[in-house]
């Protein structure tokens, strides 16, 4: 079993910064690649990026390209999302995820480990 808990979201003008973090425990964070996800009220979870478990490569929705970085730090057992130039329609529950492979972590269905959530919302 790995545990993850999210934490780093909040209240941010347009155009600032966060940086979500994602702390893993149980069984070695290393071994997984790990997502970050996002629900909006009223929509589907969709993904936003993907690292995998050497932190070599990664993977990015479209809308977040060139704003967010996913990064990891396998010593400290914790993931990372530099989110800036936000815009309001970041705004949402980010969800961090792990499974076997970078591939799986790009799909928000049938992943193996889920955080419960931080709430990122971006005013205008």
């Amino acid at each position: 079993q790995v545990q993850l808990v999210e934490s780093g979201g909040g209240l941010v003008q347009a155009g600032g910064s966060l940086r979500l973090s994602c702390a893993a425990s149980g069984r070695t964070f290393s071994s997984y690649a790990m997502g970050w996800f996002r629900r909006a009220p009223g929509q589907k979870r969709e993904f936003v990026a993907a690292i995998n478990w050497r932190g070599a490569n990664t993977i990015y929705a479209d809308s977040v390209k060139g704003r967010f970085t996913i990064s990891r730090d396998n010593a400290k057992n914790t993931g990372y999302l530099q989110m800036n130039s936000l815009k309001p329609e970041d705004t949402a529950v980010y969800y961090c995820a792990a499974d076997s492979t970078l591939i799986a972590v790009t799909r928000a269905e049938g992943l193996a480990y889920w955080g419960q959530g931080t709430q990122v919302t971006v005013s205008s």
